[in-house]
């Protein structure tokens, strides 16, 4: 059910002039918030599934490309990040009860595309986390004609000597009552915040690095810092399970940055491997963020990304 409109911060790269934003509520009421970008004669609609830490307003510049191409866009701010309720009092902490919870997040968006009768036919872009929650849901029978991922979190990178550690901790803490803190080596405060552009994990696009840093400069409730211990739990039980499972039959190209250092490529490249309908696309000199690359990285994927679907669109 759509509740009253909902801010849509415009004042620092904006998106479309046509992009409004709504409420929207989840099985298990919480309210969440998606926006979406209208297209004269679009050929279908884009729904964006951001990765952790992210908000609608990152990919307004996205929503941009794809409006140029013909195609309408609609995001979310996932439970705990962006504008959506936080779940703990501490809002700069990630926390999610069960990574299933999600896929509620995900029935409360096609809900709202469906009521705003956006453009058919629907297609999947995923990023990071969001890839994981993507994945599942085109498992379980996402309503979309072809899916395309970026650094998708099918698993973590985490460094083999601590391994071990982080599945200990991350079982032990909640057990004993921390399971909200912070696991050690990450901070409450956003990534792009406190980390220089050089050497960063993200992008090496200094623009769209300072871009992400004004956006949440000039609106701080956007901020999101590091995951809790019961986020780290719920994270790695999930990417294990969905290893485990079959790809769907269903048209897929997966962008991979030959300097990722966040997910987990072997991960990746295993599932690429045995997705029938599904391609890999490794990017050269890229990092985490393929959307967020330098303009030519960018608009390579795009428009990979706006073949694959216009070319499997079907009334």
């Amino acid at each position: 059910m759509l509740h009253a409109p909902a801010p849509l911060f415009t004042d620092i790269f904006p998106g479309p002039d046509t992009g409004v934003a709504h409420w929207i509520e989840t099985s298990d009421g919480k309210k969440l918030r998606v926006a979406h970008w209208s297209v004269k004669g679009a050929r279908g609609t884009v729904l964006l599934f951001p990765g952790r830490t992210e908000y609608i307003e990152k990919y307004g510049v996205i929503a941009g490309e794809f409006a140029k191409r013909g195609l309408a866009v609609m995001a979310i701010d996932w439970r705990g990040q962006g504008l959506a309720d936080r779940m703990l009092p501490d809002r700069r902490i990630g926390y999610v009860d069960t990574f299933q919870d999600y896929q509620k997040d995900v029935a409360a968006m096609m809900r709202a595309a469906r009521s705003l009768q956006l453009p058919r036919p629907f297609f999947l872009l995923a990023h990071s986390m969001g890839g994981c929650i993507g994945l599942r849901a085109v498992i379980e029978g996402l309503s979309v004609q072809a899916a395309a991922f970026t650094a998708p979190m099918w698993g973590i990178h985490i460094a083999r000597h601590l391994r071990p550690v982080a599945m200990v901790l991350s079982q032990l803490m909640p057990k004993i009552g921390h399971g909200h803190r912070l696991p050690v080596g990450t901070k409450p405060d956003p990534y792009v915040s406190v980390e220089p552009f050089e050497d960063n994990m993200l992008t090496t696009d200094k623009s769209m690095y300072d871009m992400m840093r004004d956006q949440l400069a000039a609106h701080p409730d956007l901020s999101l810092g590091g995951p809790s211990y019961v986020w780290l739990r719920e994270a790695l039980s999930e990417t294990k399970h969905l290893a485990l499972r079959a790809a769907p039959s269903l048209p897929c190209i997966t962008f991979l940055g030959t300097n990722e250092r966040i997910v987990h490529l072997a991960r990746i490249k295993d599932r690429m491997e045995n997705w029938k309908n599904g391609h890999l696309q490794m990017v050269e000199g890229a990092e985490h963020e393929i959307l967020m690359e330098t303009p030519a990285l960018r608009d390579a994927a795009i428009d990979d990304i706006t073949r694959l679907f216009l070319g499997n669109a079907k009334s």
